[in-house]
């Protein structure tokens, strides 16, 4: 029987090996610089901040410790967001099997987190380059890629690491799943739990409702709401089966655009599916 944090790691393995998905690497589809093998090598790299978290460790310093080991390939980011979802669910599934998967104890854990998390997340920055959008400009001391730089702020205003993803409900999705009780990684769980045939195919389906459900705030950073919502309505099409899939996944590899927030969100329901039984 796995363990939490093996299944973490599984899941982050399913998550790229699903195709298609529109716009993300899988294993059909890379960048130049950001390759399927890159992506692999990130998972196994994340071991020690999973198992971190699920010994009970901080939920900050597993995370950090994930991301510094995800880091260690050549292709840069591969998984941070979905090392922000999957540390708290770790910890979560950890607690008591009786509760581990209920949305309640994933939001005690979170809202139970501390000025040291928060600094701990921000020190996660200093180890990949991740894409950001600019703060407002009250939140410029609180721009995350300060790094440590901005431990003396977090720690003078009190911001725990669930205050600061609060600031950022508006415009990262990922936030929100933490801010809300990760109420898309619940319901994509359970797509991925009533469906059939290979995990991986599941995950590829449940990620392209997701991409059709709401626009990608990682597309909305990168490029703009417009874009972000042309996604949407194009992966509602292949969803009716107007376009194919595997079309639209070649389309937005070729221009760049990549719903990388739906891709964390897809490796979280793969996590959550996987602990409530589904088999591999």
């Amino acid at each position: 029987m796995r363990s939490p944090a093996q299944n973490a790691q599984l899941a982050l393995l399913l998550e790229v090996s699903g195709t298609p998905k529109p716009g993300n690497v899988d294993r059909r589809h890379e960048y130049d610089d950001l390759r399927f093998e890159h992506f692999m090598a990130g998972a196994v790299g994340s071991t020690r901040g999973l198992l971190l978290a699920q010994q009970g460790a901080a939920v900050g310093r597993a995370f950090e410790r994930g991301v510094v080991g995800m880091a260690e390939q050549k292709g840069g980011n591969t998984q941070f967001g979905a090392l922000l979802l999957l540390v708290p669910l770790v910890r979560a599934a950890s607690v008591d099997p009786e509760t581990a998967l209920a949305s309640d104890t994933v939001e005690e854990i979170v809202r139970a987190t501390t000025v040291e998390d928060a600094c701990d997340f921000y020190r996660a920055f200093e180890h990949v380059d991740v894409g950001v959008g600019d703060p407002p400009s009250e939140l410029d001391a609180l721009d995350v890629r300060r790094g440590a730089r901005a431990e003396s702020v977090l720690r003078e205003r009190g911001l725990t690491l669930f205050d600061v993803m609060e600031l950022s409900t508006d415009v990262d999705g990922v936030a929100r799943e933490w801010t809300e009780a990760f109420p898309r990684s619940f319901r994509a769980a359970d797509w991925i739990e009533a469906d059939d045939g290979p995990v991986a195919d599941r995950a590829a389906d449940a990620y392209l409702r997701l991409l059709a459900a709401e626009p990608d705030t990682f597309i909305v950073k990168r490029h703009d709401r417009e874009t972000a919502t042309e996604v949407v309505e194009r992966a509602q099409a292949a969803l009716d089966g107007t376009i194919a899939p595997e079309h639209l996944a070649a389309e937005l590899v070729q221009q760049g655009i990549n719903p990388g927030t739906t891709a964390d969100i897809t490796a979280a329901a793969l996590f959550l599916a996987l602990e409530r039984g589904v088999s591999v």
